[in-house]
């Protein structure tokens, strides 16, 4: 029996010897890689982490000790550990396994996560409510999430507190991408800080064994600390700070981090260990490349593709715009590669900026570049862009500065789940002032919407989702010729005379499909490509008013805010509500993780779905009627 197989929970963990760990590190790396090859998941970071996660369940008491994982794309070997490795194979599918940390999974996941810098945040919460002080809490957090302003603001309250809390940074000198900045050149110059660690604790046994001297003798020890600190250890950031620092040590010797772990763990006060893995650690190839392999699709492969993806559009037609316009610069926050600004950077280095993983600083960085004249595109996913909402209120829309936010993975991305769905920018987009919101239905209008930007003078965001771009097909009319792109104007694509489909961005093929397939069932649809959340084409909805007596709304995003509920507002403002609106959308619940298409179909938001919302809706309007003429 191997030794994986004799692990059920962290309990049997600690039955090992500390000499067996290391080969059960090798039993994992061979089940994470086996498993990831066939379900598809974050295979690079997770294999980096192996040692820590072993480690950390060795000299911790879970679940009764807290962990938490920063972002949790890591702790595929922290959930086999704990309990999970049968369904392991069940992993980012419908009813399966998380990618991440979740709560509703397992009493070891002390937070579902998804999301980066949080963990120290959480974790001293999690260190100050304990009042009993009968428990320990470990943060893992990776040198790119360090670098998120969260991340800082944590450690800064952390060392002031000076509570019992342990931070352990995984530093493999990679985000996605490699990481970036003066945090991670810090990182990289830390080599003699284990000298510094022995020394401090010999001057402290010194002072300990010497009799009567007192405070003189003590704050001669301490003036020699600080000189040794400002000798061996450049900027002493940690601790400076409040936290003491330990490291770096081989993340990957678990024997060390271990006996570390068991050390630090009697300390009462912040400590950060500082440990040094490689991504994609016991596969060769991840080792060599692991921005490739930081997340792989099933079978082992990045996602193959027929036609071009949303990203690939965005990312050749930015540089196509670039090269006409030298004000056009392109941000991202740690996602070169995922948003498709790899290609712009290194087509135009001195105009790309990667802030490393703060969208915070991204947006109010590019209202700075905007003020001065640039027109900075910041291509950022839609769950991220999220963490910069006040930024965009108060940085960029409130100063109507011309910045350009391309919302990448608008909509279900599937197998990453909740923390990842971008299902809510339009809602929280939608009503704040002086911003102009759009989303289009394939590559080529996505193309003419990325022209209409550079154009602009006001704050703009382009919402597309993840995969790739429709094909027109035989879904529209051999002579069809999309009109330009005009501020607040839809594009009527077909004509019908008993209910409306207005659809927006990823929508509009699904919908021209459903007006298809209703059409044989002897009901009439005018299909309106919507093109612009905000404005709303009101000349256009005023004539339909007239035109047709049901309006039906589709949108890949919650209903609460969205899309559907401006046309409502709208035609309220407007005295037209004797039109009836049906508004397909997601529910505002968190959505778990399954194929994208799957998702899709489940929530009515394929073509066969928007018929049923269809027919369900003319069948419960007839029942209504004849209700009423029997009453």
């Amino acid at each position: 029996m191997s030794l994986l197989e004799q692990i059920s929970n962290p309990a049997d963990l600690k039955k090992l010897a500390l000499k067996e760990l290391s080969l059960l590190a090798q039993e994992i790396r061979r089940e994470i890689i086996a498993t990831v090859s066939v379900t598809g998941g974050h295979l690079a970071s997770s294999l980096g982490a192996v040692e820590l996660a072993i480690a950390l369940h060795y000299c911790l008491d879970t679940p009764k000790d807290k962990i938490v994982w920063d972002v949790g794309h890591q702790a595929y070997a922290h959930k086999i550990l704990t309990g999970r490795r049968e369904r392991l194979k069940t992993l980012r599918q419908w009813q399966g396994i998380s990618g991440f940390p979740n709560k509703e999974e397992s009493v070891y996941d002390t937070f579902t996560t998804g999301h980066g810098s949080t963990s120290i945040s959480t974790a001293l919460g999690l260190a100050c409510a304990d009042t009993e002080k009968n428990s320990k809490v470990v943060a893992v957090i990776g040198d790119a999430a360090l670098g998120g302003g969260m991340a800082f603001e944590a450690l800064n309250h952390a060392g002031q507190l000076h509570k019992d809390l342990v931070v352990v940074l995984n530093d493999n000198k990679m985000a996605i991408s490699k990481s970036v900045g003066a945090l991670s050149r810090y990182l990289n110059r830390i080599l003699t800080m284990p000298i510094y660690n022995r020394i401090r604790q010999d001057i402290e046994n010194l002072v300990k064994r010497v009799p009567r001297l007192g405070n003189k003798l003590f704050s001669a020890a301490k003036r020699l600390e600080e000189s040794l600190k400002n000798l061996l250890v450049p900027g002493i950031i940690f601790e400076e700070l409040g936290f003491r620092y330990f490291g770096p040590i081989d993340g990957h010797n678990v024997k060390e981090v271990v006996r570390t772990l068991r050390n630090v763990l009697k300390l009462k006060e912040p400590v950060l260990i500082h440990a040094v893995t490689v991504k994609g650690k016991g596969y060769s190839q991840a080792e060599r490349i692991p921005e490739k392999f930081h997340g792989i699709s099933a079978n082992g492969g990045d996602n193959k593709v027929t036609n071009k993806t949303f990203t690939q559009v965005f990312s050749e037609k930015l540089i196509s715009l670039a090269q006409k316009d030298e004000k056009i610069a392109g941000i991202t926050a740690a996602m070169a590669e995922g948003t498709g600004l790899d290609k712009f950077a290194q087509s135009f280095p001195k105009r790309f900026y990667d802030v490393g993983m703060a969208e915070a600083h991204a947006v109010g960085f590019a209202a700075g570049l905007a003020r001065r004249g640039l027109r900075p595109f910041v291509a950022i996913y839609s769950t991220f862009l999220q963490r910069s909402y006040d930024q965009l209120i108060h940085d960029v829309c409130l100063q109507s500065l011309p910045v350009v936010l391309c919302l990448d993975r608008a909509g279900i991305v599937g197998e990453d789940g909740a923390t990842h769905q971008g299902i809510f920018d339009v809602a929280y987009l939608r009503h704040i002032p002086n911003l102009t919101l759009l989303a289009p239905k394939d590559g080529e209008e996505l193309e003419k919407m990325l022209e209409f930007a550079s154009g602009q003078s006001r704050p703009l965001a382009i919402r597309y989702p993840k995969g790739e771009v429709p094909q027109r097909g035989e879904l529209f009319s051999e002579d069809y010729k999309p009109s330009e792109i005009q501020c607040g104007k839809a594009e009527v694509l077909r004509r019908g005379k008993d209910l409306a489909i207005v659809a927006l961005g990823s929508m509009v093929y699904p919908a021209l499909e459903a007006a298809r397939i209703l059409s044989s069932q002897g009901i009439d649809c005018t299909v309106i490509n919507a093109r612009f959340v905000k404005p709303l084409d009101g000349l256009l909805f005023k004539r339909l008013c007239i035109e047709v007596e049901t309006i039906v709304t589709v949108e890949e995003g919650v209903a609460e805010g969205g899309f559907g509920s401006a046309v409502l507002e709208f035609l309220e403002r407007e005295g037209l509500e004797k039109v009836r609106v049906i508004r397909i959308a997601l529910p505002s619940v968190f959505i778990p993780h399954a194929k994208r298409e799957f998702l899709l179909e489940k929530h009515g938001l394929s073509a066969e779905g928007i018929v049923n919302s269809v027919l369900n809706a003319e069948i419960g309007l007839s029942a209504q009627h004849e209700k009423m003429i029997n009453g």
